[in-house]
């Protein structure tokens, strides 16, 4: 009886803990080209940003601006497998330039985040912090802390008490002689 109550709090416990590990996968940039902080002679004619997993071209988003925050002309994004690519169509001088994204991964999570690199002399030395401002900061892939944890923690204890509970009482259940 003790045993059989383990058991299936345990495979309970695995059932409502496991399900909620993918959560944790989102997509995140694993390269870019130019790549953060590179400093180039002359404006590149294309950027591409590489992710973890595959992009949905509908929900794929890429922005660059310049230290003033001016968006510079470039193209949509050509979106293929996991690799994003824009071309720059205008004619940006030397500069700090900001990339700035967001994309949709497969859980549906939207993922946001920008990096910089300078072309030429690039701006004035407050620029580039002024610019890396201009695009809202990554979102990592990490599990979520705080409350949002807490309360996500506090609901899979609580499932897990109310399902040991039922299992109890349907084995009390089971072994009575039925009058």
């Amino acid at each position: 009886m003790i045993r059989r109550l383990a058991v299936a709090v345990l495979a309970l416990t695995l059932a409502v803990l496991v399900p909620a590990a993918p959560a944790a996968a989102h997509n995140r940039l694993t390269s870019s080209v130019p790549a953060e902080g590179a400093r180039l002679d002359a404006v590149p004619t294309e950027i591409v940003l590489e992710f973890a997993e595959a992009l949905n071209p509908t929900y794929t988003q890429l922005i660059v601006t310049d230290a003033a925050k001016t968006r510079v002309a470039v193209s949509a994004p050509e979106v293929d497998g996991a690799r994003a690519r824009i071309t720059v169509t205008g004619t940006p001088g030397d500069n700090v330039y900001t990339v700035a994204y967001r994309v949709v991964s497969k859980d549906g999570h939207p993922v946001q985040g920008s990096y910089a690199f300078t072309v030429g002399a690039g701006a004035p030395a407050a620029a580039p912090t002024t610019a890396a401002a201009a695009a809202p900061p990554a979102t990592t892939g990490s599990a979520p802390t705080g409350p949002t944890a807490l309360i996500a923690i506090a609901i899979a204890i609580a499932a897990v008490v109310v399902a040991g509970g039922a299992v109890a009482f349907w084995l009390s259940r089971r072994r009575r002689p039925a009058v």
